[in-house]
């Protein structure tokens, strides 16, 4: 049996250049897919300050001059409340642990009540139908300056919060006003009498 020998030519210096520009390329595809999949466990692990410095870069995240970060996942129709205006909200609570610390629940307020800071800040910026998602920094959660200080006053909150109603502060004004004149008459009265 023979073997015949196929001369190969040598490769040219363009192809060479080719073939390393494809290596680096993949190798960076590689850096930029394992960095992807590391980088939310290493933000992690910084403490609340480092964790809102580099979660404001993140897409989608919009940081009001305060501190606050917020996504708008809805962004709802009409007005904005002002304050004294009610609002229906329902809010969840959790820690960048995943841990819960709010439990799904409705609430009703007037906004200027005292509240956590961050929270009645991000209520104003949302519209009925609207849902956002609130990051607070512990200055505007519960760390904040003359609020009362607990377990969770390092910690940055984050909140989801559907808003379901807003309420202006001149119809709730008008709704207190027809329940004093109503509680000021004896019971029965207005009912014609016989009855």
């Amino acid at each position: 049996m023979s073997v015949t020998a196929v001369p190969l030519q040598p490769v040219k210096g363009s192809y060479k250049l080719w073939i390393w520009l494809g290596v680096l390329a993949a190798a960076a595809v590689a850096f930029a897919l394992a960095w992807g999949g590391t980088r939310t466990p290493v933000a992690s692990h910084l403490d609340a300050d480092g964790f809102m410095a580099w979660h404001k870069n993140q897409p989608g995240i919009q940081t009001t001059p305060s501190g606050l970060q917020y996504q708008v996942i809805e962004p709802g129709s009409g007005a904005n409340p002002a304050e004294q205006d009610g609002v229906v909200v329902e809010i969840h609570g959790v820690l960048r642990s995943g841990k819960e610390f709010q439990p799904k629940t409705p609430m009703r307020f007037q906004v200027g009540q005292p509240m956590i800071p961050g929270f009645t800040e991000g209520v104003k910026l949302m519209k009925k139908g609207a849902r956002y998602r609130f990051w607070l920094p512990p200055k505007l959660g519960y760390g904040a300056e003359g609020g009362q200080q607990n377990e969770l006053s390092d910690q940055v909150l984050i909140f989801d919060v559907n808003m379901q109603e807003l309420v202006p502060a001149a119809v709730i004004r008008q709704m207190m006003m027809q329940q004093q004149q109503q509680g000021g008459m004896p019971q029965g009265a207005g009912e014609p009498a016989g009855q």
